[in-house]
């Protein structure tokens, strides 16, 4: 069983300029890094791989210089990376996006079961936190937001028991196998 954590290459925001003529983001010059809420992601997904033995596969979707960003998953551990690049990606919005990356979850879930789908909170460069929605909608399974810990998957009976942070409290739930997790 696989666990796939979306991941996407965001311009280092402690470095961003905006073009005073133009009001727009000035990319020239701007290193890009992994959106740190992905990286989050990517985090609990291998710590899945140590406890549970599960694969993980990082996906992306952007342009030819995003796979950066997934060699460096590779280099942390995941198992498998997917890069979708394509011209007619470019502009994409949450919409688009959420269409594409279920595309290639199913395509991924021809080859091996997914168990787990895991988003980071939402991306620093357009804070929308719609993608990973618009993946569970897709797909017909749950999503669980606010995840801040995985307590325990039994893959037999494919469940798994998260913890999910509340304001001011937290609290545990559980639910079926194949889940979209907000972490």
């Amino acid at each position: 069983m696989q666990v796939i954590a979306c991941i996407k290459q965001v311009p280092d925001t402690t470095q961003v300029k905006i073009d005073p003529k133009t009001n727009t983001l000035v990319r020239d010059g701007i290193p890009f890094i992994i959106n740190p809420y992905d990286a989050h992601a990517l985090e609990e997904a291998l710590r899945l791989k140590d406890r549970f033995g599960f694969k993980v596969t990082v996906i992306s979707m952007g342009q030819p210089s995003t796979e950066t960003v997934l060699r460096k998953g590779l280099a942390l551990g995941a198992d498998r990376a997917v890069l979708l690049s394509d011209r007619v990606f470019g502009g994409a919005d949450t919409l688009a996006t959420s269409k594409v990356l279920t595309a290639a979850v199913e395509k991924l879930a021809e080859e091996e079961k997914v168990g787990l789908i895991i988003c980071g909170k939402q991306t620093i460069d357009g804070d929308t936190a719609q993608v990973g929605p618009g993946i569970a909608t897709r797909m017909n399974i749950e999503q669980l937001t606010l995840v801040d810990q995985i307590a325990d998957v039994d893959i037999e009976n494919c469940k798994i028991q998260v913890r999910r942070k509340l304001e001011g409290r937290s609290e545990e739930v559980e639910a079926p196998i194949p889940v979209l997790l907000i972490h």
